[in-house]
């Protein structure tokens, strides 16, 4: 490099495209959050360029290392926080006669198939489902609760979609297998005479498992059990990650997105975009306007223990493969043509010719790794680039 020859490093790089990816409108704002984090080293390295070599003595001079020129898949994310809970609420209203003999203690989980609570020293089981219990079920009986009750009883491994299956009439058909199935599922919770008929107050039908969060007022061990009466109140089980998007944002989630949630403790885990809202509303605190995107967990189990929590999430909004890639601190902001250089941006390349300036396109910016795209004839993998010394 000429001694006389002086650069900039940049305090914030700019995309300037490059590479395919899904979407690209947020490539110049996470350029700008990288890079910016960095800036105020990255602005005082321009002066170890005016010494002879890296790492020289001369005062002034700025300590650097060297980085290679590698070929990877870079993967654009921009980081949002969002607020991990228990999903869903719940009351649990009883149908059952008789004395309320055992309840379950606050923070229960009670799964398909489980106890909820007693009445008179008979089990009400939960099952899933979305139709509220409301009769009693019996065999030649037909409609919607027959057939969440069948399938419940198929999960819980007590019949088999064969069995239960009736020409014309599908799941919805409770039958000779539809009572031993219940029957199988009230002996293996220790009632000592099964019955064939699902009487109402027997079963309770939730969406989800539950977790219990608070019994009503004046319900404990040893109150009236009055049909038609709430007896607790649920949540589901499974822990739900809510994100207040801005709505300038809404296009570029989807659905089906896989992010990471990183948790209060830093444990980074896997979840999935369930949904995505369309509704807006504006805080009357901060004016923004946003819209609810919902997220689950991958393996909810890593977050049971928490009720609630401030979470953050980072949102994949872009991906691009083979790209030629550098650090994001070799940039150098070049002077622009007005003032005698060429603008844009270069990377100073070191080797047995010594150092050289080469001119490179900025293409997507992956913030988790620290690493820019960059596009140059004059750039080839295995060259080495220099840095900031840490």
């Amino acid at each position: 490099m000429n001694a006389g020859t002086t650069t900039e490093r940049p305090a914030a790089a700019v995309n300037h495209g490059g590479g395919r990816a899904r979407r690209r409108r947020w490539w110049p704002a996470l350029a700008v959050a990288v890079v910016v984090a960095a800036g105020a080293a990255i602005a005082t390295a321009s002066v170890w360029q005016r010494t002879p070599a890296p790492g020289a003595g001369a005062a002034g001079a700025f300590k650097t290392s060297t980085a290679v020129v590698t070929r990877r898949t870079l993967v654009a994310q921009t980081q949002v926080n969002a607020t991990l809970a228990d999903a869903g609420s719940y009351t649990i209203v009883n149908q059952a006669t008789g004395t309320v003999t055992a309840l379950p203690a606050i923070g229960t989980r009670v799964r398909q198939g489980g106890v909820l609570y007693r009445v008179s020293g008979s089990p009400v089981v939960l099952l899933r489902g979305n139709v509220p219990a409301y009769r009693d079920l019996a065999e030649n009986l037909t409609g919607a609760d027959v057939a969440e009750f069948n399938r419940a009883m198929i999960a819980l491994g007590y019949t088999t979609r064969a069995d239960v299956l009736a020409p014309g009439l599908g799941m919805r058909y409770f039958g000779a297998a539809s009572a031993a199935a219940w029957q199988a599922c009230q002996a293996a919770l220790g009632v000592t005479v099964p019955s064939a008929k699902v009487t109402l107050g027997q079963v309770v039908f939730l969406p989800t498992a539950a977790k219990i969060s608070a019994w009503a007022s004046g319900i404990t061990p040893g109150a009236a059990a009055a049909p038609g009466a709430p007896l607790m109140t649920a949540t589901s089980d499974s822990p739900v990650v809510t994100i207040a998007l801005d709505t300038s944002l809404q296009a570029e989630v989807r659905a089906g997105d896989t992010v990471s949630v990183t948790l209060p403790d830093g444990t980074p885990a896997p979840g999935r975009v369930t949904s995505v809202g369309t509704v807006a509303t504006t805080s009357a605190t901060t004016g923004a306007t946003t819209i609810p995107v919902l997220v689950a967990l991958a393996h909810p189990a890593v977050a049971r223990q928490l009720n609630s929590a401030p979470v953050t999430v980072s949102i994949t909004t872009g991906a691009v493969r083979d790209a030629l890639v550098v650090p994001v601190t070799a940039l150098l902001a070049q002077p622009p043509a007005g003032a005698g250089g060429t603008g844009g941006y270069a990377v100073e390349v070191t080797g047995t010719g010594g150092h050289h300036l080469v001119p490179v396109s900025v293409g997507m910016i992956d913030n988790a790794s620290g690493l820019v795209q960059v596009t140059s004839g004059r750039l080839a993998v295995g060259q080495r680039v220099v840095v900031p010394a840490l």
